[in-house]
């Protein structure tokens, strides 16, 4: 098993920066792909970013490209979401997301979740 927990949501102003966490615990050696997801009300899951854990290789949504970067710490067990001239529907529960397989858009390619970080984004 791999627990992730968020860390570093909050209320921002359109324009502005916010970088989130996600520390991983548990069987961290088994992980091969990391990745953030976001979920705004009424609205499905959605894949924002994804990194190879070991190589470090991304990808990410074209919404979030240019504007966002996924980034990791293996030392720390530890991913990040830099997040750069935020947008108001950028405002969504952001969860991290790791899998044992190669990265993917679909929440259905990972079996590991955090609990959700939320980033609202006032205009």
């Amino acid at each position: 098993q791999v627990q992730l927990v968020e860390s570093g949501g909050g209320l921002v102003q359109a324009g502005d920066s916010l970088k989130l966490s996600c520390a991983a615990s548990g069987r961290t050696f088994s992980m091969n792909t990391m990745a953030w997801f976001r979920q705004a009300p009424g609205k499905e899951r959605e894949f924002v970013a994804t990194i190879n854990w070991r190589g470090g290789s991304t990808y990410y949504a074209e919404s979030v490209k240019g504007r966002f970067t996924i980034s990791r710490d293996n030392a720390k067990n530890t991913m990040y979401l830099q997040m750069n001239s935020l947008k108001p529907e950028d405002t969504a529960v952001y969860y991290c997301a790791a899998s044992q397989g190669l990265p993917k858009s679909q929440p259905s390619g990972y079996n590991f979740w955090g609990q959700g970080t939320q980033v609202t984004v006032s205009s």
